[in-house]
């Protein structure tokens, strides 16, 4: 028997949103990197040396492009866990149940 077997009569959802977010997620990163990223290019482009001028706007944007990459993650792993949980349903080795004590099922009588 193989590790993981698929469920017979299984139901697989089909892929609608998720597979069209995930293909554009890479543009998304680039897109909004270069947004983020882009103030403080041009402070370093400037000045040269980005701790000697407007070190609290640096540091506000870099802030800013490390939680768009964060969202970007999260939204990637929450996408493939969609694409993941619509596929079809699998079965590993069964667990079966130990035997029945059917004098637990009844409340004790008051």
């Amino acid at each position: 028997m193989g590790m993981l077997n698929k469920l017979p009569d299984g139901v697989r959802y089909p892929s609608h949103k998720e597979w069209q977010l995930l293909k554009k997620l890479p543009k998304w990163l680039l897109l909004g990197s270069l947004v983020f990223a882009t103030p403080v290019l041009y402070a370093w482009w400037q000045h040269g040396d980005l701790l000697t001028h407007d070190v609290p706007r640096t540091a506000m944007f870099l802030g800013f492009l490390f939680t768009f990459w964060f969202f970007i993650g999260v939204l990637m792993i929450g996408l493939i866990v969609i694409i993941i949980m619509k596929g079809p349903g699998y079965v590993s080795d069964p667990y079966y149940l130990p035997k029945e004590d059917k004098s637990l099922e009844n409340p004790p009588k008051r």
